[in-house]
């Protein structure tokens, strides 16, 4: 695909600095990009965007100067993220049942439904109007899958399971595994029955090899919007807000509720049975053992307040130093003591 940068910036309701007949055949991050390539540029890569060899940017309306051919826009990456629909290539996805599929006993199929070869459709599952189902995707008795929502190959979605409308499941996720429940007598550890579910809202995206455990009864929820990266365990009972982000390698424990829009960096982990309010931050390795407020920005095991925790980081690079003053000082002390 080929279009002039004027053509661009109508799509993406922006405004062209620059010449507007600039001809824009693909899309490139700044680093890879060639000759003919549109990229975007947010503070603090600006200037790296101005040597770059792409032939025009997408820069934040508050720019003034800019040396390329470029298109001003309220949110430079929103911006690309709807170009990067436009220029890829659709995927040529056939509708209807593949007659190598299985499809179980009192399965409810809807019109427009992909259901792809290998797959299995299990007794009683209800799968609705625009889903698309991969190769190798199980999903369980009585399991709800809503509509437009996509399940890529090999993921699971196990029996009384509820997927909202709009999701997407990538490959290898699993979704209604049972909560690790134990009873210990003797030694001996007895299994407790994983009798609930899991509801998965809408608008929820899965990464790949993502485990939401069923709940010991009752449901698991995932609050619509939330956004989950790959790798990430939760566990049985939780409950996880709206519009959440959860990034690769956090683990959330048995029992804990999650409030609204709350962001987990990577390999944040909780202990189980808290409550952590809406609207927070907590940064990459985060220790969060204690159930925590509304609107906290939280770092460091255990956690505290991210701005508590990078004091303590400069204090803690200034230890080595104040070893060897003390030890100086002891040397000194000595020295004086014997004379």
């Amino acid at each position: 695909m080929e279009k002039f940068l004027y053509e661009i910036a109508e799509l993406i309701e922006g405004e062209v600095m620059g010449e507007g007949m600039t001809k824009i055949s693909g899309l490139s991050n700044i680093t890879m990009a060639q000759a003919g390539d549109l990229i975007f540029a947010v503070p603090p890569h600006m200037d790296e965007a101005k040597t770059s060899a792409a032939s025009a940017v997408l820069i934040p309306f508050d720019m003034q100067d800019f040396p390329k051919p470029a298109i001003k826009v309220k949110d430079p990456r929103a911006a690309f993220a709807t170009l990067l629909e436009l220029f890829t290539p659709k995927l040529d996805i056939p509708k209807g049942i593949s007659p190598k599929a299985h499809i179980g006993k009192n399965v409810t199929i809807s019109d427009d439904v992909t259901i792809m070869p290998f797959a299995v459709i299990d007794d009683g599952a209800e799968i609705h109007s625009g889903a698309i189902i991969y190769p190798h995707v199980y999903i369980g008795q009585h399991a709800t899958i809503g509509e437009g929502t996509i399940i890529y190959s090999s993921a699971t979605v196990r029996e009384f399971c509820k997927v909202g409308k709009r999701c997407v499941i990538h490959s290898s996720a699993v979704i209604g595994s049972d909560g690790f429940g134990f009873t210990t007598a003797g030694g001996v550890h007895t299994k407790v029955p994983q009798v609930g579910n899991v509801i998965v809202e809408d608008d929820v995206e899965i990464g790949a090899h993502v485990g939401i455990d069923r709940a010991a009864m009752g449901s698991t929820i995932i609050g619509h919007g939330t956004k989950i990266d790959n790798l990430v365990h939760i566990a049985h009972n939780c409950k996880i807000g709206a519009n959440c982000l959860i990034v690769a390698q956090t683990g959330i424990s048995g029992s804990t509720t999650v409030g609204d829009n709350v962001t987990f960096g990577g390999q944040v982990g909780t202990v189980g049975h808290i409550t952590i309010g809406g609207n927070s931050v907590y940064a990459a390795r985060s220790g969060i053992s204690k159930s925590m407020p509304e609107g906290f920005f939280g770092s460091g095991f255990p956690i505290q307040s991210h701005s508590e925790w990078l004091r303590q980081q400069v204090a803690l690079k200034k230890v080595p130093e104040l070893i060897e003053k003390i030890r100086r000082l002891e040397r000194e002390l000595e020295t004086l003591t014997k004379s």
